[in-house]
C-alpha cells in the first residue's frame, strides 16, 4: 500500500528567504518590501539631484557616496532574489528580473563609459510593488485585463500599423512629385517624413506644401489622419470588453519562478490509481484559478 508523500514541518532556509522577500503577507515580508521601496525612492531623488549642475558641484562626493551605497544594496537584493527562488533563470527573465538588474547595471557601467548614471532613474519602475505591497488586488486585476487586451490586438494593430504605412510611403512620394525640391521635398524620406507628421496631426511646420494639388493632397490627408486615430482606439477597446472579467489577485509569489499573484501549491487527497495525492500549482502565464493538477505518487 502507497503512503502520500509527506510535507515537511520545517521549511528550509531558502522557503523562508522566498517568503520575506516576494511576499507581503508576513510582518517581515511588509517590512522589507517597505524598506525597499523607500530607499528606491531615495535612490531616484540621488540620480535626479545629480543632474542638477549647482547641486552636483556643491553636493557631488556625497551624492555619489550615496548612489554607490543604494547600488551596493539593490545588488545583494538582486542576489537574495536569485537565491530565494528554486529557477533563478525564470525569475531573472521575468519583468521585475530585468528592471532590477537594469536598476544596477548602470553605476557599474559607468565605471567604464561616462554619463550612465542617468539611466538609474528606471529604478522607478521598481516601485510598481506598491501594488502587491498594500494588497490593491483590483489595480493589477486591472492592468492584467489591459495587457491581455493589448497582446489579443497585436495581430489587428500589426496590419493596421502596416497600412498606415503603406499610406504614408504613397502620399510622401505623390507630395515628392508634387512638390519638388523647391518647395523643400528633396528626398522620396523626406516626403514621408512630412506624411507621417501630417497623417499624425501633429504637424511641426518645418516642411509643407507650397502648390495648390499638394495643399489638397494635404487636406486630404489630415482628414483621413482624424479617422485614422480613431481605429486602434476601437480594436483595443472592443478586446477590453471581452477580458472585462476580473481575476482575484494574490500577494502570494511562486517559490519556483517568482511568479507573482501565484498561491503556494496545494495538495490534495484524490483516488488517483496509485492512491498518492495531486499536487496544484499554476501554470505560467495563468492565473492562480485555472491551476492545473499534477498527479504526485510515491514509490512503493
Amino acid at each position: 500500500m502507497t503512503q502520500a508523500p509527506a510535507v515537511p514541518r520545517h521549511r528550509s532556509l531558502r522557503a523562508r528567504l522566498h517568503e520575506v522577500v516576494f511576499e507581503a503577507d508576513t510582518p517581515a515580508g511588509t517590512a522589507f518590501d517597505v524598506v525597499l521601496i523607500l530607499s528606491i525612492l531615495a535612490s531616484v531623488v540621488v540620480v535626479m539631484l545629480d543632474s542638477v549642475e549647482t547641486t552636483h558641484a556643491r553636493f557631488g562626493v556625497w551624492l555619489i557616496r550615496l548612489e554607490w551605497t543604494f547600488t551596493l544594496l539593490f545588488t545583494l537584493e538582486y542576489v537574495v532574489r536569485l537565491a530565494s527562488v528554486r529557477r533563478p533563470t525564470a525569475y531573472a527573465s521575468s519583468f521585475f528580473g530585468v528592471v532590477d538588474l537594469l536598476a544596477i547595471a548602470p553605476t557599474y557601467l559607468s565605471l567604464i563609459v561616462g554619463g550612465t548614471q542617468s539611466l538609474l532613474v528606471i529604478r522607478a519602475l521598481r516601485l510598481l510593488r506598491v501594488f502587491r505591497l498594500f494588497k490593491l488586488g483590483y489595480y493589477l486585476s486591472e492592468a492584467r485585463v489591459l495587457l491581455t487586451a493589448m497582446k489579443a490586438s497585436q495581430a489587428k494593430i500589426t496590419v493596421f500599423l502596416a497600412s498606415v504605412l503603406s499610406i504614408a510611403v504613397v502620399m510622401g512620394t505623390l507630395l515628392y512629385l508634387i512638390e519638388g525640391e523647391a518647395n523643400g521635398f528633396t528626398s522620396i524620406p523626406r516626403g514621408v517624413y512630412w506624411a507621417i507628421v501630417t497623417m499624425t496631426t501633429v504637424g511641426y511646420g518645418d516642411i509643407a506644401p507650397q502648390t495648390v494639388l499638394g495643399q489638397i493632397a494635404a487636406s486630404g490627408l489630415m482628414v483621413l489622419g482624424y479617422a485614422i486615430i480613431a481605429i486602434p482606439t476601437g480594436i483595443v477597446s472592443a478586446e477590453l470588453v471581452r477580458t472585462a472579467a476580473q481575476q482575484p489577485v494574490s500577494t502570494q509569489a511562486c517559490p519556483a519562478c517568482s511568479a507573482e499573484g501565484a498561491d503556494q501549491p496545494v495538495f490534495d487527497r484524490a483516488a488517483t490509481p496509485a492512491g498518492g495525492m495531486q499536487r496544484r500549482s499554476h501554470a505560467a502565464g495563468r492565473s492562480p484559478r485555472t491551476a492545473r493538477v499534477v498527479r504526485v505518487t510515491s514509490q512503493p
